[in-house]
């Protein structure tokens, strides 16, 4: 992993302006924004005063050890349906997301240019609309009644990510019109992903290890209360409201859509009851299966332990956040025992 990070010069962008917006406009400051620990993400101000969004996949824009390890939370597959908890990086699955939000009018930032070729610039990227405003995180702070539209059109969102469905699991559907490949059942994944995720933290934390025998018991209860399921909805994997932009007509714009796949919904509303707290009622869903949703809230306090602090092994800038996102799940995870 490379670790040189940073704006680069305008004029080594002009091409790329050049090939995604037409000539006129040129670039005249580069800012890189921001969150996101797999991909670059910049803007591009340009000199008739507009900008656009350049995200940029390479490996020196990758702050996970290895490239390759990142959590569970909020991970999907890489387009094959066996496994969907591997890493959610790179155009191909950003194109395909784009792709299918579209198809659902589901708001997303324009693309206005597609490149992997390399030849306007030496790493994948992708050029997309500015959306002008602040995130949902950000509104939520500021306005809470201001939000209150925004959420309600965030859920209308979700319905249509949720009825969405595939008999599948992951990101892509099975090519051709045959039989369906075998896929191991979402819950079966989960449980597995979360004993790993346990087995991972309890290395790292001496707390976890004491109570590591009673959080493998009770994951795995959960996973044998589960009902076997035969449908999957649509859902975005890691949808915390820094992940939601708020456009100048009020109406959420969903980023970081890479690791859009068919799954259970659960697995999205249990990051979404941790990540929005009180502000979650807006987006809750009366059709959840309660005991699905229990399974998968535990794995996500498990994922969200490990997952961190192997991002601190690395130089990922922002280390209090990583660390008290470690800590609140872990103290969390173990609540669950009382």
């Amino acid at each position: 992993m490379g670790t040189v990070r940073g704006a680069v010069a305008p004029e080594l962008w002009e091409g790329v302006v050049r090939a995604a917006l037409g000539g006129g406009r040129r670039p005249v400051a580069v800012e890189r924004l921001r969150g996101g620990s797999k991909k670059g993400v910049y803007r591009l101000r340009l000199d008739d005063g507009s900008s656009v969004v350049v995200y940029r996949w390479a490996a020196a824009e990758n702050y996970w050890p290895g490239a390759g390890d990142e959590p569970g939370a909020g991970a999907g597959g890489t387009g094959g349906q066996q496994d969907p908890f591997s890493p959610a990086s790179g155009l191909g699955l950003f194109q395909a997301a784009h792709r299918r939000l579209a198809a659902l009018g589901v708001r997303t930032p324009r693309l206005y240019l597609a490149d992997g070729g390399r030849t306007l610039h030496p790493a994948d990227l992708a050029v997309v609309e500015d959306v002008p405003g602040e995130n949902l995180e950000t509104l939520l702070g500021r306005d809470p009644r201001a939000a209150e539209p925004v959420l309600a059109r965030l859920a209308d969102a979700l319905g249509l990510l949720r009825e969405h469905r595939a008999p599948y699991l992951g990101r892509t559907a099975p090519s051709g019109a045959g039989a369906l490949p075998a896929s191991p059942s979402s819950e079966r994944l989960v449980v597995e992903r979360a004993l790993a995720d346990l087995a991972e933290g309890a290395a790292r934390d001496a707390r976890l290890a004491a109570a590591e025998e009673q959080l493998a018991a009770l994951v795995q209860a959960h996973g044998a209360a589960v009902r076997p399921r035969a449908e999957y909805g649509l859902v975005h994997g890691e949808l915390g409201p820094d992940h939601v932009l708020v456009d100048r007509h009020g109406h959420p714009v969903l980023i970081d859509i890479e690791g859009l796949m068919h799954f259970d919904v659960e697995w999205e509303h249990a990051f979404l009851r941790i990540r929005f707290g009180e502000h979650y009622r807006w987006l809750d869903h009366d059709g959840l299966d309660e005991q699905r949703l229990a399974l998968h809230t535990l794995a996500m306090r498990l994922a969200l332990v490990p997952g961190p602090l192997r991002l601190l092994d690395g130089d990922f800038p922002d280390r209090g956040a990583m660390r008290g996102i470690a800590e609140h799940n872990l103290r969390a995870a173990l609540a669950l025992l009382r």
